[in-house]
């Protein structure tokens, strides 16, 4: 894998020239190696370059020393989130190609710590999840969740999703959405809930009017619970106005989860409902649907458990995007880390313990 720095070698330097005491590139390769070694401030920050001064200084030009987290504070404020999202966007690009039929999950995430008392709007990052590479894609910043409507096509866009299953809730449920998947040659599989009324209805009597084309039904036990899945799928469109409208929609799909606890008895049921371009297959929606979860599992919660992101109290500037995204590189050179079988919490004890183990990381495995 080739080294990932190099793609942020050319950031614009939002500082004026009287005011670089300290190089770009080196500020964001120590506020890197931090991260990667726990940090999760911009004090935090500046202790782990003090601390690492002889060894950062090995590869590093550091030419006033090591930078304060005031500076680190001022430069993430004003670096431009574009020019950083570019640079991570390039990198993710080298770093792999997608499979065909790799489901790529779309979904939000709110940076609580964000929030201020005078009613200021809580910082809502929208991400994109590559859930058979465990590959953060990209991210966009929406002020308020209900502009993912207008985050998500913007991100789609920086994208290359061809030929792979883009899954996305209920917010993205729409016509342009799904039209700009398809156009960008990749298929869909759409949450449908009340914001869509008219089509959950219909969806609705479709199920209960017409046979279903595919079945699947699935039994787990263990850990005290029976839990029991049946996705069922109907191809035909003919109870669906407007049907033709949804560039591309070849299934109907339904997901009837059951629950029940042993030490109980009680039952929990859930059902719910999806529009796809994919052909009405169970089995492969069915498992699509379920890669969705990769999303909230092994990205917002870990960058909410091991990175503290909720925690973070950054609001000024773009601090908290730019950091945001600095959480996600980390996190993906952790990912793409096969080297230890240490789970994310270990491998950033390890970097912070081990120079050779950091430098293999932050060299992309090389």
């Amino acid at each position: 894998m080739e080294n990932p720095l190099k793609y942020f070698a050319e950031l614009r330097d939002p500082r004026v020239e009287r005011t670089r005491r300290h190089l770009l590139q080196d500020i964001v390769l120590i506020a890197i190696a931090a991260i990667l070694s726990g940090a999760g401030g911009w004090d935090e920050i500046e202790r782990y370059g003090k601390a690492k001064k002889a060894w950062l200084k090995s590869f590093l030009q550091l030419p006033h020393g090591i930078p304060s987290h005031d500076t680190f504070n001022r430069v993430f404020q004003a670096l431009d989130p574009a020019g950083l999202e570019k640079s991570f966007l390039d990198w993710v690009r080298s770093l792999t190609r997608l499979t065909a039929g790799e489901v790529v999950a779309i979904d939000g995430k709110s940076l609580r710590g964000t929030a201020k008392a005078e009613g200021k709007p809580i910082v809502h990052m929208v991400s994109a999840w590559a859930s058979a590479n465990n590959l953060v894609l990209g991210q966009r910043k929406t002020d308020a969740k209900s502009n993912e409507i207008t985050a998500i096509p913007a991100l789609l866009k920086a994208l290359e999703l061809s030929a792979t299953v883009v899954t996305i809730d209920a917010i993205g449920c729409q016509k342009a959405i799904a039209q700009q998947i398809v156009t960008q040659g990749a298929d869909y599989i759409l949450a449908v809930k009340e914001n869509q009324p008219s089509l959950l209805a219909d969806i609705k009597d479709s199920f209960q009017m017409l046979a279903a084309t595919s079945v699947e039904e699935q039994i787990d036990c263990g850990h005290g619970r029976v839990k029991s899945r049946r996705c069922s799928v109907v191809a035909d469109l003919s109870l669906l106005d407007h049907a033709a409208q949804w560039a591309g929609l070849r299934s109907l799909v339904r997901i009837q989860a059951e629950r029940y606890h042993k030490a109980t008895g009680k039952t929990e049921r859930e059902t719910r409902y999806y529009i796809a371009s994919l052909k009405p297959d169970a089995t492969k929606l069915n498992a699509a649907i379920r890669q969705h979860s990769g999303i909230e599992n092994k990205l917002h919660w870990v960058l909410d458990v091991a990175f503290g992101e909720d925690l973070s109290r950054k609001r000024a500037g773009h601090a908290a995007e730019n950091f945001s995204l600095l959480n996600r590189i980390a996190l993906n050179l952790l990912k793409q880390d096969k080297t230890s079988k240490l789970g994310v919490h270990g491998k950033r004890l390890a970097a912070a313990w081990d120079h050779d183990y950091l430098l293999r990381l932050l060299s992309g495995g090389n």
